[in-house]
């Protein structure tokens, strides 16, 4: 069992910043990567960015440039900074973790950033 505990969002203008938090605890020993995926009402979740626990991390088209995805070992924690923020970024940000051989999925429960114009 994996616990993550999500923070950071909030409501923010266009062009400013953000940093998101997910803590992970429990056997985190089993996890493969570490994401951030989000869901904007009407539409499908989609991953934003993940990081593997090697350190390679993987971007949507959308934010590459803008957020950079990173990690604390020490506080087996997970970071999403974002920068330039638009207003097509809004949605409820949630963390995930992929664990196990069986590559079951963990969710925080989510965030909300919200990005006016």
């Amino acid at each position: 069992q994996v616990q993550l505990v999500d923070s950071g969002g909030g409501l923010v203008q266009a062009g400013g910043s953000l940093r998101l938090s997910c803590a992970a605890s429990g056997s985190i020993f089993s996890i493969n990567a570490m994401g951030w995926y989000r869901q904007a009402p009407g539409k499908q979740r989609e991953l934003v960015a993940s990081i593997t626990m090697g350190g390679s991390p993987n971007y949507a088209d959308s934010v590459k440039g803008r957020f950079t995805i990173s990690r604390d070992n020490a506080k087996n924690t997970v970071y999403l900074q974002m920068n330039s923020l638009k207003p097509e970024d809004t949605a409820a940000y949630y963390c995930n973790a992929e664990v196990g051989v069986v590559h079951l999925d963990y969710w925080g429960q989510g965030t909300q950033v919200t990005v006016s114009s």
